[in-house]
């Protein structure tokens, strides 16, 4: 099984950047499909962006605009999201999420989950 600790969340102005972190523990790490999502108070839980095993990735959701990027090191044990131009409806906790399957927007897909790190993006 798996170990997912996210990092690099904290609070930026609008029109800023983070690039979120999240450090797995397990032998088979790249084997696995990380899924990143977010959910803001009093919302559902959403997707952002995956990628699979092999590199291949999607942040085509229409809320990312193609402003977020995931990228994986394997020898690191790390998935990064980068986030750019942030708005305040980006303010969210980010989670990363892991399956063994390929990638998938819904939340009840992957068995594996992180606690989280929260985005507060200010006007």
């Amino acid at each position: 099984q798996v170990q997912l600790v996210e990092s690099g969340g904290g609070l930026v102005q609008a029109g800023g950047s983070l690039r979120l972190s999240c450090a797995a523990s397990g032998r088979t790490f790249s084997t696995y499909t990380i899924g990143w999502f977010r959910q803001a108070p009093g919302k559902e839980r959403e997707f952002v962006c995956g990628i699979n095993g092999s590199g291949g990735s999607t942040c085509d959701v229409a809320y990312v605009k193609g402003r977020f990027t995931v990228s994986r090191d394997n020898a690191k044990n790390t998935v990064y999201l980068e986030t750019n131009s942030l708005q305040p409806e980006d303010t969210a906790v980010y989670y990363c999420a892991a399956d063994r399957k390929f990638i998938s927007r819904r939340s009840y897909d992957y068995d594996y989950w992180g606690q989280g790190t929260q985005v507060t993006v200010s006007a």
